[in-house]
């Protein structure tokens, strides 16, 4: 997606090619070889390329959510601090009361609806797909990976 198309709910998910287009796929067609290898030759090194392959997939996929779950560490404290400066004082002290989820999509609302889809995600308790189908103006984030 380029950073020309204004980001929406609709298409605000993204993929990262190299990873979901490229790794992925070469390991799975690593695991699926080593087995094919395995069957057809019983050997103690068949079974070598069958971890080693179960083990590169696994070192991908971890790799991929280590770095995701930065993000969201990230993205939770950016959330927090933008709603420590957006909210009324009083309502400050319910920023705690967000769930991890909730701060997330809420990274989308923009400045001047965060405070009152904030309160209303707490007070009705609010999933992340509620939360951005309710955003009206999006603020874009084309940083996450």
């Amino acid at each position: 997606m380029a950073k020309t198309t204004p980001q929406s709910y609709a298409n605000h998910a993204r993929l990262d090619p190299p990873f979901h287009f490229f790794l992925v796929w070469l390991c799975f067609a690593a695991v699926i070889l080593s087995v094919i290898l395995l069957v057809r030759h019983p050997r103690m090194s068949s079974i070598l390329w069958v971890l080693l392959a179960i083990g590169l997939l696994v070192t991908a996929t971890k790799a991929r959510t280590y770095s995701l779950k930065v993000q969201d560490r990230i993205i939770r404290l950016e959330e927090r601090l933008r709603l420590a400066m957006l909210l009324p004082e009083a309502a400050r002290t319910r920023i705690g009361e967000l769930t991890e989820s909730q701060l997330i999509a809420l990274r989308f609302a923009s400045d001047a609806e965060l405070p009152a889809l904030a309160l209303r995600a707490v007070n009705e308790g609010l999933t992340n797909k509620q939360i951005k189908s309710s955003i009206q103006s999006w603020r874009p984030d084309y940083l996450r990976v």
